[in-house]
């Protein structure tokens, strides 16, 4: 073939040249005493950019196929040979230099379980030393995290160090001048903000810094951390510290879990019970009292501290419950919460100038409502149903469904419905949730309306729905769910404390029900402030004016339907 030939490659070339280049590289591992550090790193090159495997499996193949290499008599010794790849692997560029170092110091790992005694030791722990030195002076280029690894792999000291700089045995001039060295490197880290680097290196060449400026500055960049391992390698004191900043902090999980792991209980008496009370709290915030309920154990003060923050939510139906489980009466009578300023903020019911709240459960109401409802042309929805705590347990059925226009609000009791008048129940409701004229509002409907179908799906009302506009869709940022998008809209949020109540105990409270019919209420509001919302003067697109119109749609149970036709 002459110098001017073009080769015409197809994929079965290709394919048949990868392989023989595969093939010539394996073949090349399997006896290393002529194959130098340069070469292998060629050829380590060759393998992983070969073929078409996923580079984890690549990894994972050439990590086994290193490890196997070392045992076939590298020149050098395996320590040192693993030591001048990792001299020549910054020549391959930034992109496979870290990789490359990770895949060669894991596999020195796996291969030095196997083989804990080396006659290179000595002289590789000189070429390692070198190593490290020559990273810090970047004339060796590797990142931070190899730096680590090569130390904590060969067990690199600050005596190797001392050694490395002065070129003889360590002696305690040697070793001042190479913490000296260390130190100014070390220093240079914190400057970068490096901290956890900085801290690694510290507790490897057992360098303790004075005083506590050092703690402060990685809490106050946030370099939590790095803080707790430089805390655990002072001691005590430090550690004692770091507690202490973490309660100013409110970080109550961090303080309870560095007092739980070094048993200074003695000296923070009161973290355990801070910490239980913020969990409880926090369930409680997240409006699932049952669980709070069970995570206290029976743990009397936890109890208290349960009835507490129902009273100061106004939960007076929780009161009366845990007090009558717990026998509290007492305790309420002495018991008087702060007032909550974040109550001040919730929305009432009369702000909506509701007229009506109606419950439904039997039929003559169920007509009524059905009629009033019929003439209305905007409504929200809303369902409610029992949580269910016990993992791999079938969830448990809607118990209630709230229908609301802009003045009345109704509150179905689907259990009973359902059992006393599942035919009244199916017609009523096909007429409200099929009708085409009615526009009906939900917020993450798709989890109502599943799971609606999933509690009745025999009816044939919860199976169709026609007209749906979920109001999530409209919000820009859905966090903080419903309650956020009334507190953004409508100047205050809801009230959520009751929103994992036990929605299946009949007869249910008065706030109960004005809870309920609140959550449909509020999409009205919602959606009459935004669909009349002057639209900006310089909005020429007329999708924009008009785009939650775009969001309207129908939904049928799929499963359902499928489950018919067979």
């Amino acid at each position: 073939m002459g110098s001017g030939d073009v080769i015409v490659w197809d994929q079965g070339h290709k394919e048949k040249f990868n392989q023989q280049k595969w093939t010539v590289c394996l073949h090349a591992f399997t006896d290393l005493s002529h194959i130098s550090p340069a070469t292998f790193v060629f050829l380590l090159k060759e393998c992983y950019i070969c073929g078409t495997i996923k580079a984890t499996m690549k990894f994972k193949v050439l990590q086994e196929y290193v490890e196997l290499s070392l045992y076939n008599k590298p020149q050098s010794g395996p320590c040192s040979f693993i030591i001048q790849c990792l001299y020549i692997l910054p020549l391959l560029g930034p992109v496979y230099t870290e990789g490359f170092s990770h895949l060669l110091l894991s596999s020195f790992r796996r291969f030095r379980k196997t083989e804990p005694i080396l006659a290179d030791d000595s002289k590789s722990k000189r070429l390692v030393a070198q190593l490290f030195l020559d990273v810090l002076a970047t004339s060796i280029v590797h990142e931070e995290r190899i730096l680590v690894k090569i130390l904590e792999i060969f067990d690199i000291g600050l005596e190797d160090i001392a050694e490395a700089l002065c070129g003889s045995k360590a002696n305690d001039a040697g070793l001042a001048t190479a913490m000296a060295f260390v130190e100014q490197y070390i220093f240079s880290f914190t400057k970068s903000h490096s901290y956890m680097t900085a801290v690694t290196l510290l507790e490897r060449f057992s360098i303790r810094l004075s005083g506590q400026s050092f703690l402060l500055k990685m809490m106050e960049d946030n370099q939590f951390k790095a803080a707790e391992k430089w805390a655990k390698f002072m001691g005590k004191p430090m550690l004692c510290l770091l507690i202490q900043k973490y309660l100013d902090m409110k970080m109550l999980k961090q303080a309870y879990n560095l007092v739980k792991q070094h048993k200074l209980k003695k000296e923070f008496p009161h973290v355990n019970r801070l910490y239980k009370e913020s969990l409880v709290k926090k369930l409680v915030e997240e409006g699932c009292w049952d669980v709070a309920e069970l995570s206290i154990q029976k743990d009397r003060q936890l109890i208290e501290y349960l009835v507490y923050l129902a009273m100061e939510a106004c939960y007076t139906e929780k009161v009366d419950e845990l007090c009558d489980r717990y026998s509290l009466q007492g305790f309420v009578n002495d018991a008087v919460p702060q007032v909550n300023p974040i109550q001040d903020h919730y929305l009432h019911h009369t702000e909506l100038s509701l007229e009506d709240i109606v419950w439904v459960d039997e039929i003559d109401g169920l007509w009524s409502a059905t009629s009033h409802i019929e003439g209305c042309k905007v409504i929200g929805l809303d369902c409610e149903w029992k949580a269910n705590y016990e993992k791999g347990s079938r969830p448990n059925k809607v118990s209630i469904m709230q229908i609301a226009s802009e003045k009345r609000a109704f509150v179905f009791d689907l259990i009973k419905l359902y059992e006393d008048e599942p035919k009244a129940l199916n017609s009523c409701f096909k007429r409200i949730l099929q009708s085409p004229q009615i526009l009906k509002l939900g917020y993450n409907l798709q989890c109502d309306l599943h799971h609606l179908s999933y509690s009745y799906g025999d009816l044939e009302c919860f199976r169709h729905f026609v007209m749906l506009l979920d109001i999530q869709k409209l919000s820009k940022d859905p966090r903080g769910g419903l309650s956020a998008l009334t507190q953004k809209i409508l100047g205050a949020g809801l009230n959520k404390t009751r929103r994992n109540c036990n929605w299946e105990k009949r007869p249910l409270s008065q706030n109960q029900i004005e809870y309920a019919a609140l959550d449909a209420a509020v999409l009205v509001h919602i959606f009459y402030h935004v669909r009349f919302q002057p639209h900006p003067v310089d909005c020429k697109d007329e999708r924009a004016k008009i785009g939650w119109k775009s969001h309207i749609i129908s939904w049928a149970d799929s499963n359902k339907a499928r489950q018919d036709t067979h």
